[in-house]
């Protein structure tokens, strides 16, 4: 399931694409203003974000520059009432993916966000041969891990945690977005099947890769 980040001060508006997106099977987490964005991205995975330039207490496009700047590089819409095509060109030389001006149609919106998905997913699997933090490397080719000059097999659900785990350094990661990326509807959400896991990648890689947010899910240490 995607976590998508709505940036939107308009409650109206914001309300709306969250009830589409959610009726839609996307999982939504809404902020009002940069200050927000920042902070969630700091600390949530997402794998997309939608953003209304005009933030009560910073640009749009400052945030942006903001984000690329930490090497965040999930997908941006831009959702304005600017519809200047210096504003337009402006917002996608800064790092933004897409642009489409208010008012707009949710079909379309959800069309594209569909459509970036995508494309960061095929990318990533076209551009990815390996995944490293600290001394630990998972080779997306082989399916092992290297922990220094140590080969480790990982069957095939831990491997996969792992890759997600690698895959958002610093961000953490509930246990419910870790049940549905690597075993989707097999498994009861009230399952601790994820604490498990865990347990056998801490045993594996290292006791102090994977650390526990109480109350909000996993971490990997950067």
């Amino acid at each position: 399931m995607y976590q998508i980040l709505i940036a939107e001060d308009e409650s109206r508006i914001s309300s709306f694409i969250e009830k589409g997106l959610k009726s839609h099977g996307f999982m939504t987490v809404v902020v009002s203003s940069g200050a927000e964005v920042l902070s969630q991205v700091s600390s949530s995975a997402f794998d997309l974000m939608l953003l209304d330039l005009g933030l009560p207490d910073k640009d749009g496009l400052k945030v942006i520059e903001e984000l690329r700047g930490q090497g965040i590089n999930f997908p941006i819409i831009i959702l304005t009432a600017r519809d200047e095509i210096d504003d337009k060109v402006a917002g996608l030389e800064g790092g933004a993916d897409d642009y489409m001006t208010k008012p707009f149609r949710f079909e379309e919106l959800l069309a594209r966000i569909r459509l970036r998905l995508r494309s960061a997913s095929d990318m990533a699997t076209a551009n990815d041969v390996a995944l490293k933090v600290g001394d630990i490397v998972l080779d997306l080719r082989t399916r092992r891990a290297h922990v220094g000059s140590l080969s480790v097999d990982l069957p095939a659900r831990e491997f996969t945690l792992a890759e997600t785990f690698f895959r958002h350094p610093g961000q953490v990661l509930s246990r419910e977005q870790l049940l549905d990326r690597v075993w989707g509807y097999d498994y009861n959400p009230g399952s601790n099947i994820v604490d498990v896991y865990v347990g056998y990648l801490r045993k594996k890689l290292g006791g102090d890769l994977i650390e526990t947010v109480r109350g909000m899910g996993y971490r990997l240490r950067q």
